[in-house]
Formats: structure tokens, C-alpha cells, sequence
């Protein structure tokens, strides 16, 4: 690897740190991806509502949000195409390279940040060599700018090969809400893969280790639920309140009573509740955001079940409305053995990668598995590799960094395997 390729590679890494976004608001995002791909000289770039199906989109935020994002964007700089393609959210992109017959090969990486604030001092990279991030409360926390420039480079590095076939890059929405893998796996895009990669960084996997095919990945269905009473004076009135606030009490209380499951490891939490106005008031709103994720999809399907009777009979019980949202879904679905062999292969021969691991419990939950679930439904391959990165904290933390030297060992890993891919047609 040439020092000038790498080092363009951590700059553009750290372009995009400093300017996280997040879920359907990733505007400038796209736009510097529209570019680059672009450069890179693809065949076909959809964006927007042609590269996702917007009415399948969960986790969407409010149009002020959305416009402020916008208007951001725009101000930076952002194409006016790539703005008016993404209006309303729709964010993301798919590139495509077609070289004439052959297997079609495909790559899914996340572009969107996390709502909180970095840290700012000097025991954290990003702020001492100066590219933290410059939207405040905003954060590339899990490696997805990482992502974005392993896929960027794979492109370019595929782009530049002899091959014969399709290559398609798909550079996903809203990760962090579960809210772009679905969308993006109904467009249509993804029909036709014979092969496909998703890949993250880390996840306790220090450089120069690689995960092959990772497996265990959580289903998950994430809820936002709103009890809907009326307000009462809590002193001179209170039975003519209808207490919000219980209904919210009691169904926290009740869903981590909920029975777990003999047939797979299950997970319930409420994460966030909010409600009240003071303290001689009966409230008459609360809110709340809970998860249920499990080891299988059936026993999610029973958490989920039973998540909902609890938010029903609460709100029943204290003669509350209830309102429910899911915000985030996906569901589980593990790596095939013929294609992770294919990446471990090609890793073995890496002289960055110290150590290969066919499988490893991934431990959390993540939308690819959309994507791979429809490629395997229509007879192709998925694998979800692992780059190993070393990070000074846990994903999702402020002080989370990852350790620029994994971006060419997921290049060199993705881009031999990829090329093994159409050499082999794994899928014929």
C-alpha cells in the first residue's frame, strides 16, 4: 500500500468524523459520497428515493429536524441534485459497476452518527489532531466513517481490476435506528446479488484480527409508546385525573417481568421514559422507548407479543389511551459458511491480519441482516465480516476512536474476497 493511498484514505476518513449526521438527516453525507463515487467513475449512481423505498423507512424525524439538516448541508456546500433526490429524508446511495456478465457481488456499509457529544480533551485523538466533530451533540461513535471509507476504497480498488460482472456499493441509512436496512433491502437493488459483504469494525476485535462470518446477531424490535390520560388537580381533585404516569409505571415494571425464553438468549429494556409536569399535577402524558431483542426471530416474535399485552392492559388499567410506534426492527439472520470460508481464505494471506476467525458472536443487533436475509431468500450468499480496530472505549461512548491502520486491512480482506467472488461465482 502507497503512503499517498493511505494516507488519503485517513483523511477522508476524518472528513467525514468531523461531519457526523444523523439518521435521514445524512444530506452533506450523501452528497460527499455522490462525489467520490463519481470520481471513482461508477456506471450508475441511485440516490434517494432511488436507491431506498422511502415508505418503508421507520425512526424518520420530525420536518424540522429534517429541513435544519438540510439547510446545513446546503450551506456546506452539498449538491443541489443530491438535495433535491433526498428531500424528506431519503437519504443514502447505491453505486453500481457493470462490466458486461457475470455474478452480481454486493457491499453494505452504514453512513449515519450517533445524538451525542464527543469528548473534547486531550486524551482524545479526534480533538487533539482536530477532527472531532463540528456539529455539537453529534458523534461517529460506532466506526460507520470507517465504513464509508472501506467502501469508497473498495470501489475504487474493484473499479480498477479486470473483472466481469456487477458490483454494487450500497452505502445505507439510519443504522443506529434500524431504520435504512429494510428500506434499502425493498428497493429492488439487492434482487440480483449472488454475493453479498457487510462489514463493522471493532466490536472488541483488536487490529489485525478478522471475523469471517459473525453470527449471533440479536433480532430486535425497538417501541415507542405514548399513554394518553387527563390532568387533575393532584390535591383537590385527583379522582378526576386519569394518571399517564401509572400506566407508564406499570408497564415498566411488567415488561421486565415478562417470563425469557428457554429456546434463546433474550434481552428487554425501557430506556427512556418521560413524563409530569409537577408535582400536584396527575400527568396526563407519558412517553416511553423500550426494546425487546432475542437470539431467534420466533422468540422475538413472543417477547414482542407480550411487550404489547403489557402496553395494552396498563393503559386499560388506568383508563389511559395508548399509542405505539416501532422505530427500529430487524431481524436475525447468520453469515453462510461457503462465503465466510471465502473471506477467511483471502484474510489468511493478508500480511496485516495476524488472526482469522471463522465465526464469533456478534452480540448486538444490526439491519444488514434485511439485506442478507433477501439475498440468501433468492438462492445467493450474505457474510457479515468483522475488521478487528483497536478503540480506546466501547462502541457508543464519547471517547469511541478506531485505529486508522484496520481501514487497508478491510480493503485488502473485502476487495480480494470480492474478487474471489466473481473469479468463483459462489452462487452458480
Amino acid at each position: 500500500m502507497s503512503a499517498p493511498i493511505a494516507e488519503r484514505r485517513i483523511e477522508q476518513r476524518r472528513a467525514f468524523h468531523a461531519y457526523p449526521e444523523p439518521s435521514w438527516c445524512e444530506f452533506l453525507t450523501t452528497s460527499r459520497l455522490v462525489d467520490r463515487v463519481k470520481e471513482i467513475g461508477v456506471d450508475e449512481v441511485h440516490v434517494g428515493e432511488a436507491a431506498i423505498a422511502a415508505d418503508e423507512r421507520v425512526g424518520v424525524p420530525d420536518d424540522d429536524t429534517l429541513e435544519r439538516w438540510r439547510t446545513r448541508a446546503a450551506e456546506r456546500g452539498a449538491r443541489e441534485d443530491v438535495l433535491d433526490a433526498t428531500a424528506g429524508g431519503a437519504t443514502g446511495l447505491v453505486a453500481v459497476l457493470d462490466r458486461g456478465p457475470g455474478p452480481v457481488v454486493g457491499l453494505r456499509v452504514d453512513i449515519d452518527a450517533l445524538p451525542f457529544e464527543e469528548a473534547s480533551d486531550d486524551a482524545h485523538e479526534p480533538a487533539v489532531e482536530g477532527f472531532r466533530s463540528e456539529n455539537e451533540g453529534i458523534m461517529h461513535a460506532c466506526g460507520h466513517d470507517a465504513h464509508m471509507t472501506i467502501g469508497l476504497s473498495v470501489l475504487e480498488t474493484v473499479a480498477a481490476s479486470d473483472f466481469s460482472g456487477t458490483f454494487k456499493v450500497f452505502f445505507q441509512p439510519a443504522e443506529e435506528v434500524l431504520g435504512g436496512g429494510r428500506p434499502m433491502a425493498e428497493s429492488g437493488h439487492v434482487d440480483d446479488v449472488d454475493a453479498f459483504f457487510a462489514v463493522h469494525v471493532g466490536f472488541g476485535h483488536p487490529t489485525g484480527e478478522v471475523v469471517a462470518g459473525a453470527r449471533s446477531r440479536l433480532a430486535i424490535r425497538q417501541t415507542r409508546a405514548r399513554f394518553t390520560g387527563e390532568a387533575a388537580h393532584a390535591g383537590a381533585a385527583p379522582h378526576e385525573g386519569r394518571n399517564a404516569m401509572q400506566a407508564m409505571a406499570a408497564t415498566v415494571q411488567n415488561v421486565y417481568g415478562i417470563a425469557r425464553h428457554a429456546d434463546a438468549l433474550t434481552r428487554l429494556n425501557v430506556g427512556r421514559v418521560e413524563a409530569g409536569s409537577a408535582s400536584n399535577v396527575v400527568a396526563d402524558d407519558a412517553v416511553l422507548e423500550l426494546e425487546a431483542r432475542a437470539g431467534t426471530n420466533d422468540v422475538l416474535d413472543y417477547l414482542t407479543e407480550r411487550v404489547d399485552r403489557v402496553l395494552e392492559h396498563a393503559g386499560a388499567m388506568h383508563d389511559c389511551e395508548l399509542s405505539t410506534e416501532t422505530v427500529g426492527r430487524a431481524p436475525r439472520v447468520d453469515s453462510d459458511d461457503a462465503l465466510a470460508d471465502v473471506v477467511g481464505a483471502v484474510a489468511s494471506g493478508v500480511p496485516a491480519v495476524e488472526t482469522v476467525r471463522p465465526s464469533a458472536p456478534f452480540g448486538a443487533s444490526e439491519d444488514a441482516t434485511y439485506l442478507m436475509r433477501r439475498v440468501q431468500e433468492n438462492g445467493g450468499l450474505a457474510t457479515y465480516v468483522i475488521v478487528g480496530t483497536d478503540h480506546p472505549s466501547g462502541h457508543h461512548t464519547p471517547r469511541f476512536d478506531v485505529d486508522e491502520a484496520s481501514i487497508d486491512i478491510g480493503v485488502d480482506v473485502l476487495t480480494g474476497a470480492i474478487g474471489r467472488a466473481f473469479a468463483d461465482d459462489l452462487a452458480s
